[in-house]
């Protein structure tokens, strides 16, 4: 039998809240050309001559929250462990390896990769844990493995993971999650995803097409099938079907913007316009992360609930990422498995 290796891959944290960590995190992220797609020279001044050395002293402080709610490591580093854990333990007959980087800070993907060449692999299997398909997540993770990988004297046969927001698993883990809470008892739901430039999503068609132009809010197609926000919406049919959920229960949304030419609408004016409406309670899923982390427990978890509460309302209650549910791991299970078969 052929020995593999896989590779899980998650975003990255800095190594601590300290500042020259959340530093050295920020300058790496945002230096990526996939996440600011700018030309060089205007990426890095507007990366390490503003919003680096503005940015990292108030993320440091949102991090030490962060660091705290998970009783002094990152929550994402917890998580994305346990699920390695679970998912070496389902594999470890198929004589599979399971190994865990980051895409920026650490465990590293350089030196991860580099002792898995050290493993002399049969095949390798890559699969970054980010449900739906963006060119700053994603694409990057997989740039990256394959630069990586390229230079080894022996390349081992390679299988490349690029999504998954529609397995079963995956969806299940979050119905699952739902569950936890009677959704009868809230006004409304919010389907937060991670925001992206609207021009990244552009770039996923050809000639002079753009997102704008697809039906990317109602269906999937053969010219739409790796446009993010085509997945985002078509991950919530998924999700809403399985719930029973009618139209006009929720609202897709879009978090962590940098500026007005992101995705819309952006979740925090969804939360404005619901405490307007005079609703007062919110539940909140953010299914484009697959583990709890800055994102989630902060921005909707604290950040949400105030803005929300300045509006007029009571609770916006955040719905746990699949983290290491066991029907997540069924869905990383059965990707890994149909490239063994």
């Amino acid at each position: 039998m052929k020995k593999t290796g896989v590779l899980l891959i998650q975003l990255g944290t800095p190594d601590s809240p300290k500042t020259s960590d959340v530093r050295r995190y920020l300058s790496e992220f945002l230096n990526d050309p996939r996440v600011i797609d700018l030309p060089w020279l205007g990426r890095k001044l507007l990366v390490n001559g503003i919003i680096v050395p503005f940015r990292a002293p108030k993320s440091a402080k949102i991090y030490k929250e962060l660091w705290e709610f998970g009783n002094g490591v990152s929550p994402l580093i917890t998580h994305t462990e346990n699920v390695r854990v679970k998912l070496q333990d389902r594999l470890e007959k198929q004589h599979v390896n399971v190994h865990v980087a980051m895409r920026y800070q650490n465990p590293s993907m350089y030196d991860v990769i580099e002792s898995m060449r050290k493993e002399n692999y049969d095949h390798i299997i890559v699969l970054p844990l980010f449900p739906q398909y963006a060119s700053a997540s994603t694409g990057s993770a997989l740039e990256l493995a394959m630069t990586l990988i390229k230079k080894w004297w022996v390349v081992p046969e390679v299988s490349l993971i690029n999504q998954f927001y529609d397995s079963e698993g995956y969806i299940d883990s979050i119905v699952e999650r739902a569950k936890e809470f009677d959704l009868s008892t809230y006004d409304h739901i919010l389907f937060s995803y991670h925001g992206l430039p609207e021009r990244q999503v552009d770039k996923v068609y050809e000639d002079d097409d753009v997102c704008e132009d697809q039906p990317c809010e109602t269906e999937i197609n053969d010219r739409n099938k790796f446009c993010y926000k085509a997945t985002c919406y078509a991950t919530t049919r998924l999700i809403v079907e399985k719930l029973g959920l009618k139209e006009g229960d929720y609202t897709v949304c879009f978090q962590s913007r940098l500026d007005k030419k992101w995705l819309t609408p952006f979740s925090d004016k969804v939360v404005e316009e619901q405490g307007e409406k005079g609703a007062k309670r919110l539940l909140a899923f953010s299914p484009a992360f697959v583990a709890d982390c800055l994102e989630t427990v902060i921005e909707i978890g604290e950040e949400y609930q105030e803005i929300f509460e300045s509006f007029g309302g009571e609770k916006i209650q955040l719905v746990p990422s699949s983290n290491d549910h066991d029907r997540f791991i069924d869905c990383l299970e059965e990707l890994v498995l149909k490239r063994l078969n």
